[in-house]
């Protein structure tokens, strides 16, 4: 992604703006995660490594943040989010 929102919100409805904004800082805060532990991952330099690590662990806590407002939001989404772990659950077990 790199600073660009992966769809055109002047094309999404009013009602639904909210919903894709929030989506998209999702996906954001997870390219972030992705870039950090990558870059974690390649480098010998201890301080860098830790420090990489840590803000990479930050990102997971705004992917957090944005998850929590984007349920708020859609029902919807809460909703099949619990039935993806239903599914999970009966393939594989608790």
């Amino acid at each position: 992604m790199l600073s660009q929102i992966p769809i055109n919100l002047d094309k999404i409805k009013k009602e639904d703006l909210d919903k894709e904004i929030l989506r998209a800082a999702i996906i954001a805060e997870l390219d972030a995660i992705n870039l950090y532990e990558q870059m974690a991952a390649m480098t010998t330099n201890g301080n860098i490594k830790k420090i990489l690590l840590d803000i990479a662990k930050e990102e997971k806590t705004h992917v957090g943040e944005f998850q929590t407002l984007l349920l708020k939001e859609d029902r919807e989404q809460t909703n099949e989010l619990e039935e993806g772990k239903k599914e999970v659950e009966e393939l594989i077990g608790k």
